[in-house]
């Protein structure tokens, strides 16, 4: 299990992880929005400007005010970093 930094000490499970996103489109706006509704969005901002929307698998939506390259640089760090039967499984 590999945790990945997402800002302000908020740490994400990056094999849970589908998409990061930028939060400007409409489209991520409002999904966002409906997963407010439905009290699955986590908000890691600390009061600061959403710069990333993550979708993970369970459908949650983590906001972070990290920028989505740093990351998807961080997620793509670690992989390889992992061995190479981790890589596989």
């Amino acid at each position: 299990m590999q945790l990945i930094n997402i800002g302000f000490g908020n740490m994400v499970v990056a094999e849970r992880i589908v998409a990061i996103v930028s939060p400007d489109s409409a489209p991520v706006k409002r999904l966002v929005q409906e997963a407010r509704e439905q009290r699955r969005v986590v908000d890691a901002t600390q009061g600061r400007r959403t710069r990333a929307v993550i979708l993970t698998d369970s459908e949650h939506v983590i906001l972070s005010a990290i920028q989505p390259e740093t990351i998807s640089g961080r997620v793509s760090s670690r992989q390889e970093c992992l061995p190479t039967e981790e890589k596989e499984a």
